[in-house]
């Protein structure tokens, strides 16, 4: 743990996954439940422009990683946030404490994600994300092992069991890290 992480009197956490397993969902309730700020990292993108503009094939913005971690900066180094974005490299590995990866059953996803109005390579290109948990890898590649978990996201019930299992662990961060005895490590 560095230093800045030391000083922090609340968490950092990401919760990352592909588009439609729950992440705006449980990030809201989780922010609710705990009192930490939630940050919608695509809502900011729009809202401050930090982007490169508009991929037509993919429909989202071509986000300039620089620019967003910029922004974010000082919010992070205070604590007390959520995360929400469904990327997570970029990140510097500094900013999180814990890393949550939602995983979805593929048939609900494609469901979730075609009466998002989703077709094509979008629709495509995001369920072989979550067949080949690319987005777990990518986790597992840029931060501790310790602080990456995957959590279940098929369900309202799997959402509710996370967000309270995440309010513990949050809850108990006023005496140090806490340890993960309902969380599966990575």
């Amino acid at each position: 743990m560095d230093m800045a992480q030391n000083q922090r009197t609340k968490p950092n956490m990401l919760i990352t996954g592909t588009p439609g397993t729950g992440k705006t969902t449980m990030s809201s309730a989780l922010a609710e439940a705990t009192g930490l700020r939630r940050i919608q990292v695509g809502e900011l993108v729009k809202q401050k422009n930090l982007h490169h503009g508009w991929d037509e094939e993919l429909e989202c913005h071509v986000i300039d990683e620089d620019l967003v971690c910029d922004e974010m900066e000082d919010m992070m180094e205070s604590g007390g946030n959520i995360v929400d974005y469904h990327g997570c490299d970029f990140f510097p590995e500094r900013w999180f404490d814990r890393v949550v990866v939602l995983q979805t059953d593929n048939t609900i996803l494609y469901d979730r994600l075609s009466k998002r109005g989703y077709t094509g390579s979008k629709l495509s290109n995001n369920i072989e994300c979550e067949i080949f948990q690319m987005l777990l890898e990518e986790a597992k590649e840029s931060y501790p092992h310790d602080i990456v978990v995957a959590m279940r996201s098929d369900t309202i019930d799997d959402i509710t069991r996370n967000v309270e299992v995440l309010k513990d662990w949050v809850n108990g961060w006023s005496s140090g890290p806490p340890t993960d005895d309902n969380m599966i490590s990575c």
